[in-house]
């Protein structure tokens, strides 16, 4: 099969876009992970198909896929990469749209200045729902971790997400450490691991390892997930500044049951074909 592909990247979290539809066969996880391979494929943290939406209010849904060929639920920087895709392929005719990703809605704004905002939902704390095994909600829980006591939060940003609390990530056991509680039997759906350096009420740093992929330069729902972990625990405000390897995300959530909103930037790479 010739596979006509776009690749972008958010502040280095790259992507492969596919537009699929007009009902194009559905990639397998071979396929997904020839089309990964940094070497011999086109390389890519996340594959993106898009899709026609079930949902009336959406133009558009989207499938989102790991470079091992596993299924991911939401990606912020992707989204954002999605929207400027359909902006220049003339698809959308507005600056606000909403895209369809499984059963949530992302709302769209395209700014002047080239960057996209996404509002990426109400942060889901409870245990049960991320999922997370625990007996009750928490900021804080420990875990064993090989001979190591880790602490760190839990929420989902429509996928799950661990926050570990750093003194300094440049040091962080990011590989070591994000690995084992990425497969840690307390995530049924494994989990994204973020190590976070709070620097200021408005600033950290952070680096995330993603389930199905690995450290990644940036992780848009990596960032709004280490905020809202910070931002509820009383430590950040209600703008943070999320520095990561790749560029410089801004995160705003209000707290409670408002919706997170990420803004930055989606950069266009290049076209292609590649046989699968």
């Amino acid at each position: 099969m010739n596979l006509t592909f776009t690749k972008m990247h958010g502040l280095g979290n790259d992507f492969v876009i596919v537009d699929q539809r007009k009902k194009a066969p559905r990639l397998t996880e071979s396929q997904i992970r020839l089309i990964a391979d940094r070497h011999c494929g086109v390389g890519f943290d996340q594959l993106l198909c898009i899709e026609p939406s079930t949902d009336p209010i959406a133009q558009f849904a989207l499938s989102i896929f790991n470079a091992d060929g596993s299924r991911a639920e939401q990606c912020g920087n992707g989204v954002r990469c999605v929207a400027r895709y359909l902006e220049r392929k003339q698809l959308i005719n507005s600056d606000c749209f909403k895209i369809q990703a499984g059963s949530t809605l992302i709302s769209i704004h395209l700014s002047k200045d080239g960057s996209v905002s996404c509002d990426m939902g109400v942060p889901e704390f409870e245990p049960d729902k991320i999922p997370f095994v625990a007996s009750q909600k928490s900021m804080h829980y420990d875990l064993v971790v090989g001979t190591e006591r880790v602490s760190f939060g839990v929420v989902s940003i429509g996928n799950p997400h661990a926050v570990v609390e750093v003194d300094n990530v440049e040091s962080a056991q990011v590989q070591q450490l994000g690995a084992a509680l990425e497969r840690h039997s307390v995530f049924p759906d494994r989990v994204n691991v973020g190590f976070m350096q709070i620097n200021a009420r408005d600033r950290m740093q952070l680096r995330v390892y993603e389930r199905g992929v690995g450290e990644t330069r940036a992780c848009g729902t990596g960032a709004c997930a280490a905020m809202v972990i910070g931002r509820a625990r009383g430590q950040l405000g209600e703008r943070v500044f999320v520095e990561l390897t790749g560029g410089t995300l801004e995160i705003t959530w209000r707290g409670d049951a408002s919706p997170v909103w990420m803004r930055g930037p989606a950069t266009w790479v290049f076209e292609g074909n590649i046989d699968v």
